[in-house]
């Protein structure tokens, strides 16, 4: 079945909190780091470790950053108004290239240092080069482009300029290139398919950036929130649990904010977050798997013809599975004086009813229609597209509550069946088995 994995952001997300998360739930070090090494990306080192929040284990993905790119961005007295106000911004706000300032120095012992430097402030157009020129897979580069211009298109419209003008530290940071970049490695050496995150929790009240104290949440989430109705609750802790990284991740994997009434979790992963809050700084994501049968409802469609051509009939089956039906099929009948007719019935779902009847009626001869409501029970099934040893063929894997039943696609069968002259069966039997050795 799809890998579906589940983000539990209790204390919010981050870009390092997701790539903790991710490796403790087994995405490959080396992978990641081989991949990273590839990003032409100077001025920081990765550092991976355990660390205990709460008294609970948890995977520690630190991006350290040399003292020309330093962000503070974990310094929370900086963050929360308590500093000296000099340092740098922390969110992507929109500056120049060069500048020099002075401040206390934190790590000299309350020695004063005055120093200037120039920061790399790289636009969209420079990430995208750095992301296609890397050794990353393509399925990996398709992940992180779509987070990159999220981001871009958050910070763009908090400062009201197009994506293409706007040179934000958010983005450019060394910190949030490797943090976007590892997540989107993880993910794809994890082989997820599906994402569930039913909400983002957040705190309120003000965090410094570049221009002076601004709201949480911060304009770029507030953006991302807004383009890509995410769920926030608002925790009341003070303090930004949310980044802009974080929520532009979390935009572009998410498929879904539901969680399966019920489900087993195959694998847990905790990473820690940097920042002190009054709840541990923790993501939690879980691998998962739903084998419950699903209930819900269609609609049955049906109505006696008996004045209408096999051949009409014949096409407006092809037209209403072409429309969508789920399922077509005619009983033959005797109505009233004894006429030999046949009794249409259609399959689909509540969405489809009208242009369903509207096909009837056009292509023919009934006046009225009968409709059902029903419920129905089915199972979780997906279709997959395999390489056998005859070739290509497409399976249904579907799922029970004891395992996993497979079925070779008839078109599948009979395209292979008329390349290798083999019987139908003898196709049939052939890629259900092998099928079978491969997903199990």
């Amino acid at each position: 079945m799809s890998r579906t994995l589940y983000m539990e952001c209790g204390s919010g997300i981050s870009g390092d909190m997701v790539v903790a998360a991710l490796l403790d739930l087994g995405a490959d070090e080396k992978v990641l780091r081989d991949t990273l090494d590839s990003l032409h990306v100077s001025g920081h080192r990765i550092e991976i470790s355990r660390v205990s929040k709460n008294g609970l284990d948890a995977c520690d993905f630190r991006v350290i950053l040399d003292e020309e790119h330093e962000n503070h961005d974990h310094d929370m007295a900086y963050l929360h108004g308590h500093g000296d106000g000099i340092h740098e911004p922390v969110h992507g706000h929109n500056h120049s290239h060069e500048h020099t300032h002075g401040h206390d120095n934190e790590h000299n012992h309350g020695e004063t240092a005055a120093h200037s430097h120039t920061h790399e402030h790289r636009n969209l157009a420079d990430i995208l080069s750095i992301i296609k020129d890397s050794a990353m897979t393509e399925a990996a580069k398709k992940c992180a482009v779509h987070i990159f211009e999220i981001l871009a298109q958050a910070e763009a419209k908090a400062h009201g300029v197009p994506v293409e003008e706007v040179h934000f530290h958010e983005v450019g940071a060394v910190d949030s290139i490797i943090d976007i970049a590892a997540a989107a490695v993880c993910l794809d050496n994890l082989g997820i398919e599906e994402v569930i995150i039913p909400v983002l929790n957040e705190g309120s009240g003000y965090i410094r950036c570049q221009h002076g104290m601004i709201p949480v949440p911060v304009p770029a989430v507030s953006a991302i929130v807004q383009a890509y109705a995410l769920t926030l609750h608002m925790t009341g802790i003070e303090g930004e649990l949310v980044t802009p990284t974080g929520a532009a991740i979390a935009a572009a994997v998410r498929t879904s904010e539901k969680l399966p009434d019920k489900f087993t979790i195959q694998r847990t992963g905790t990473g820690a977050g940097k920042r002190s809050y009054e709840r541990p700084s923790l993501l939690r994501a879980m691998l998962i798997e739903s084998r419950e049968i699903e209930e819900d409802c269609i609609y049955k469609l049906e109505t006696n013809i008996d004045d209408c051509t096999g051949e009409a009939l014949g096409y407006v089956m092809q037209r209403l599975l072409e429309a969508g039906a789920r399922d077509v099929h005619y009983m033959p009948v005797f109505m009233k004086k004894n006429r030999p007719a046949y009794q249409l019935n259609v399959i689909c779902s509540e969405k489809d009813v009208e242009k369903m009847e509207e096909i009837i009626f056009m292509e023919t001869t009934t006046i009225g229609i009968r409709r059902q409501k029903m419920e129905r029970s089915v199972l979780k099934r997906e279709t997959k597209e395999i390489e056998t040893s005859l070739g290509k063929a497409v399976i249904k894997i579907c799922g029970l509550p004891s395992g996993t039943r497979i079925y070779p696609e008839y078109e599948s069968v009979a395209q292979l069946s008329r390349k290798t002259g083999l019987s139908w069966q003898e196709v049939y039997e052939l890629v259900g088995r092998e099928a079978h050795d491969r997903v199990q």
